[in-house]
């Protein structure tokens, strides 16, 4: 897959896909964004490396709900060391990974084997990771996010 980044560092992907399940047995439904999207703003939303508060590489200059999940535009900081060696490594193909780093407001589990569904989440830091914890959110090529809306109504329709 061709991964887009710009000359100065901008790029684009899913820090989440709605109705998918993540590592951690969790769904985060559409919706789940909004309030904490609303209240915080994008300027308020930090764009971390690996989850670490003392790693900030950029900013986010979009991030909004689709109908696939939660859309991301950022910008690396080429004048930060870490931002720098990232905007390479996705421009190779090194890292593309996104996870979001939040607090539930409000969740339901149908039972302890049930996935748990994030109705309601308070979004603090989206970071570039390595290792997602939800394995289709990523920085993509533009396309992607199509591919993966078609492959959802696809897999429903089969059930």
């Amino acid at each position: 897959m061709n991964i887009k980044i710009s000359e100065n560092g901008v790029f684009s992907g899913y820090a989440s896909i709605f109705g998918k399940i993540d590592q951690g047995g969790d769904i985060v439904v559409g919706g789940a964004f909004e309030n904490s999207l609303r209240k915080r703003g994008t300027a308020n939303i930090r764009m971390l490396f690996q989850h670490d508060p003392k790693e900030p590489v950029g900013i986010w200059q979009s991030i909004k709900e689709t109908d696939v999940g939660l859309k991301v535009v950022g910008r690396l900081s080429d004048d930060v060391a870490r931002g720098h060696e990232l905007i390479s490594l996705i421009r190779d193909g090194g890292i593309d990974g996104l996870s979001i780093g939040f607090r539930t407001l409000r969740a339901s589990t149908k039972s302890r084997a049930a996935a748990r569904r994030l109705y309601e989440i308070d979004l603090w830091e989206i970071s570039i990771v390595t290792f997602p914890m939800l394995d289709v959110a990523r920085i993509s090529a533009p396309q992607l996010a199509q591919n993966i809306k078609q492959a959802t109504k696809l897999l429903t329709s089969t059930q």
